[in-house]
């Protein structure tokens, strides 16, 4: 088995998480997604930062229809801060049937990858899958990281907060069930 692990504050999750979560589902013919929301991210700022249930929830909504997606509590139920190595080390305690893991990251995340907590450890533990844009290749990429170009929808969570913050229209940006649910509880205003 076959599993892909897509990490993040998902904050709020959006189409780009998922078109991303998709490409490299079928490109690497991966058997599962997961999706694991952090609880209190290392290499990023909390302001603005929903509680990790908030989030988790959302997440939950955004992967509903698709069987090969599936959302994980494991670092929001460990507290504190999240690290990469300790989240494999129980992915591979809990699915002993999978026979590789896959964990996928943007090509923004190489340039602090050395920064990660027992980093070499961490690259035993999963292959590190960096998803490219088409026409933006990396250079000297480490031979251990496998890239995968996939097409992009060039949006972030911090420009869409901004943008519901702002009063602008974020409909078409995420999925269905996540933006009603922003609209009711009124979240980033």
């Amino acid at each position: 088995m076959k599993i892909g692990i897509l990490g993040g504050t998902f904050n709020p999750i959006h189409n780009g998480h998922l078109i991303l979560a998709d490409e490299v589902c079928q490109k690497l013919g991966l058997n599962k997604i997961f999706f694991i929301p952090v609880n209190s991210p290392v290499h990023k700022e909390e302001k603005g930062l929903l509680p990790a249930k908030e989030r988790l929830k959302m997440v939950r909504m955004a992967l509903k229809d698709n069987p090969l997606f599936e959302a994980l509590d494991i670092e929001i139920r460990r507290k504190g801060k999240s690290y990469t190595i300790d989240t494999l080390r129980e992915l591979h305690r809990l699915y002993p049937e999978a026979n590789k893991f896959f964990f996928i990251v943007g090509s923004d995340a190489l340039g602090y990858l050395t920064s990660w907590k027992d980093i070499q450890e961490v690259m035993k533990l999963a292959k590190f899958t960096v998803a490219l844009r088409p026409n933006y290749p990396l250079r000297n990429l480490p031979k251990d990281i496998l890239p995968v170009v996939i097409e992009s929808i060039d949006v972030s969570g911090f420009r869409l907060r901004q943008r519901i913050k702002d009063g602008e229209s974020v409909r078409y940006y995420l999925p269905k069930q996540v933006y009603n649910y922003i609209e009711k509880k009124r979240l980033y205003k």
